[in-house]
């Protein structure tokens, strides 16, 4: 995984708060999520089948189905998220090439100690999983409601009156 995400990772955390909104447990078909955000609907439900694949959303079929939250949005983290679209490698991987170059005539023990630098690298990679970790759909949820109060109401009318893509 890197530290640069695909598009994939804004589209589903987009349509994770707005099943939140709809919040009527009956799925949401692919189609009128893809439409809702003008997104390309084969692309989205790949990326809606990997939320499903990690449980975080249900996969319903059927001409009625779609996609409804499989587990309490508070429950829902945003590393969840991106470890489902992403996977779970990590962004940095040390290639030891201090070992190289001028490092290839030093002994083995001018090595013990671990690379500084991946060290650091973990360190950072490791601050931004836990804080990704820390916050919920629902702390997305909340903090979007409380700076546009009229968003849910807005986003649930738009639905209601857009026809599936």
């Amino acid at each position: 995984m890197g530290m640069r995400m695909s598009q994939g990772v804004e589209w589903t955390l987009h349509v994770l708060l707005t099943l939140t909104w709809l919040d009527d447990d009956e799925p949401v078909a692919v189609g009128r999520l893809a439409a809702g955000h003008d997104l390309p609907a084969p692309y989205l439900n790949k990326q809606l089948q990997a939320l499903a694949k990690a449980d975080i959303l249900e996969s319903v079929p059927g001409s009625r189905g779609g996609f409804r939250l499989a587990r309490p949005a508070a429950s829902i983290t945003l590393m969840d998220v991106v470890a489902a679209i992403e996977g779970t490698r990590e962004a940095f991987r040390c290639a030891e090439i201090r070992k190289q170059g001028v490092g290839a005539d030093l002994p083995s023990s001018a090595f013990r100690a671990p690379c500084a630098i991946s060290a650091s690298m973990r360190r950072a990679e490791l601050a931004w999983r836990r804080e990704l970790a820390s916050r919920t759909i629902a702390d997305i949820r909340a903090e979007v409601d409380e700076r546009s109060p009229d968003a849910q109401r807005l986003t649930r009318s738009a639905y209601d009156r857009r026809p599936e893509g």
